[in-house]
């Protein structure tokens, strides 16, 4: 019986719904054809932002600030409904049915798209000399924000659950498998950076040079092909079940702590209420003590059926399940403190790319696509990691013996490289403005250099290197095991709500510096405005935000999860004697 169990996965099924074989089912086969999904993903999401912001303004003919708000919004939304698809894949779908279903949601977007950039009907007509351009009508946006909002939700739904399903793939109590599970990660955020390299490349030189309907349509086709491969492993991939969406057990505790918000948590932790074995158990914390109030045992908290009886989980909830809402809870001073790096990257693919097409991009007789200065950002972050890797994890172990930097470290210093990349981006801007104040603000290209912009991109594309890893190892690590994809979007809406202030920003500064004339620091025509006083005050406020962060980290001390020393709890909430 021994012999037989030791093939089969414990907590993961096989798609007939029969214990998974270890030796039939996951591993890298099938995470490498997950993995395909996530290329694809990029390959759509990014080659659509990084020059999306030139199509507004060159063909549907909206003022730059318009058009870097549509990018933002469209961003933060992408991530801002990655809390939708873990919701789905973890009360009702599954991570395998939310990932085909939103893919061919994304696929749908991107042919319409394709379509929107195609058909001339669905854009306004060229700018003339003798005729004003006119901007996109009611009908014309209409459908392009129909297609960008599909491919936003695709997003959403993939980015959710395709992390979650990868690791799936990998048994965390088997010692070889988890050695790969480390590996896997490593990879996720290299094929994420390889989608983001061919989007920023190939893709963005295609939309300039070809045309945005094949471009648009190539991302369709890959997408479709990308399903096709994921359903061709659904023989070999691990399942798990669905355990019932985090958020209701969030509120489950908060609504039982209200209801018994008059009552006296005893001193002796002993007394309040657990259910689970001791193995799984977290050890108890004092801080937030009023959710400990919801694992008080009071009269109506069980609910019998037939001769057996359970909690009400609205009215009494286990002191483990108190503590993962309090280790969420210990995550939040981390999260509202590294949004604004995500600010000052959407930087770089709206108002960096405009910077970009005012600018000389020649290199002989080959003009380097606007969107395309964002390889610089991309390469920036490959060779970040590279060097971390080779150089510097070897040589902090040696040091401090221990395996690189941390967490909240590689956090910090994201944080302080976002903000030196804002400074050197207003620096770069007022030699840009100088430059088309002299030779007249009309002048399409700058007599300039395109390449003064790679410091910002490089400055802000090494933060993000170290501030994404860290990002994802802190809330992984630092949340209960039953909550992670929630952690998991939770951390990705660091970034939709990133763009969200971008585009906050943006329209406040717009409000209040703009002229009648369509003036001011962020003029309709960026020659005519003041870019770098934008930029100079999303340094301030990275620089603000980088002390607040300083204060989080050092309240936010990272919870490891132990089995609790407390007293026992059986089911009906006496105590048993303690044990160590």
């Amino acid at each position: 019986m021994e012999e037989k169990m030791s093939w089969a996965i414990s907590d993961a099924v096989d798609y007939k719904g029969f214990p998974a074989d270890r030796s039939k089912t996951g591993g890298w086969v099938p995470a490498a054809l997950i993995l395909g999904i996530e290329i694809c993903e990029r390959l759509s999401t990014m080659g659509i932002a990084v020059n999306l912001v030139t199509y507004l303004g060159g063909t549907m003919h909206l003022p730059s600030s318009t058009s870097a708000n549509i990018v933002t919004d469209f961003m933060g939304t992408s991530f801002l409904l990655c809390l939708l698809g873990g919701f789905l894949a973890d009360s009702f779908l599954g991570r395998y049915r939310t990932i085909a279903i939103f893919t061919l949601i994304q696929t749908l977007g991107t042919a319409t798209l394709a379509l929107s950039a195609k058909l001339p009907r669905l854009r306004p007509p060229p700018c003339l000399p003798d005729r004003p351009c006119e901007q996109a009508d009611g009908l014309q946006m209409g459908i392009l924000y129909l297609a960008l909002y599909l491919v936003a939700l695709g997003t959403g739904g993939l980015k959710s659950s395709v992390s979650g399903f990868g690791t799936d793939q990998f048994d965390d109590k088997d010692e070889k498998e988890k050695a790969q599970m480390a590996y896997f990660f490593n990879r996720f955020f290299l094929f994420i950076s390889m989608g983001t390299l061919t989007a920023v490349t190939v893709l963005v030189y295609v939309q300039d040079e070809v045309g945005r309907s094949i471009s648009y349509g190539a991302c369709s086709v890959a997408m479709l092909i990308a399903i096709l491969v994921f359903l061709s492993g659904t023989r070999r991939y691990r399942y798990k079940k669905c355990l019932g969406s985090p958020i209701v057990q969030i509120m489950q505790v908060v609504a039982a702590s209200i209801k018994k918000r008059s009552l006296e948590v005893p001193y002796d932790v002993g007394c309040l209420y657990e259910d689970g074995p001791e193995g799984s158990r977290i050890h108890h914390t004092d801080q937030f003590q009023c959710l400990d109030k919801a694992a008080i045992v009071a009269e109506g908290d069980f609910m019998k059926d037939g001769h057996n009886s359970a909690p009400n989980p609205w009215k009494l909830c286990s002191l483990t399940r108190v503590e993962e809402v309090k280790m969420m809870i210990r995550l939040l001073p981390v999260w509202a403190t590294t949004i604004i790096f995500w600010t000052t990257y959407a930087q770089m693919i709206t108002f960096s790319v405009e910077q970009a097409s005012t600018m000389e991009r020649s290199i002989g007789t080959f003009q380097i696509p606007a969107g395309s200065l964002t390889v610089f950002f991309v390469a920036a972050i490959m060779i970040t990691l590279a060097v971390y890797d080779r150089f510097i994890m070897p040589f902090w172990k040696k040091w401090k013996g221990k395996p690189g930097f941390s967490n909240l470290q590689r956090i910090a210093i994201g944080l302080v490289l976002s903000t030196l990349g804002m400074a050197a981006a207003a620096i770069t801007e007022r030699k840009r403005l100088s430059v088309a104040v002299s030779v007249g603000r009309t002048t399409t290209t700058l007599p300039v250099s395109v390449f003064l912009l790679i410091p910002q991109f490089f400055l802000v594309g090494s933060g993000e290197a170290f501030i994404y890893t860290g990002q994802l190892d802190f809330f992984i690590t630092q949340s209960p095991k039953g909550m992670k994809t929630m952690s998991t979007g939770l951390f990705l809406t660091t970034l939709s709500l990133g763009f969200f202030v971008s585009s906050f920003l943006v329209s406040i500064v717009k409000k209040a510096t703009g002229t009648d004339a369509g003036q001011g620091w962020l003029a309709d025509n960026i020659n005519y405005g003041r870019l770098d006083c934008f930029y100079g005050l999303l340094t301030l406020l990275s620089l603000v935000n980088f002390v607040a962060y300083l204060v989080c980290a050092a309240w936010c001390k990272p919870q490891n999860l132990k089995p609790t020393m407390q007293k026992e709890k059986i089911g009906n909430g006496s105590s048993m004697e303690e044990k160590v």
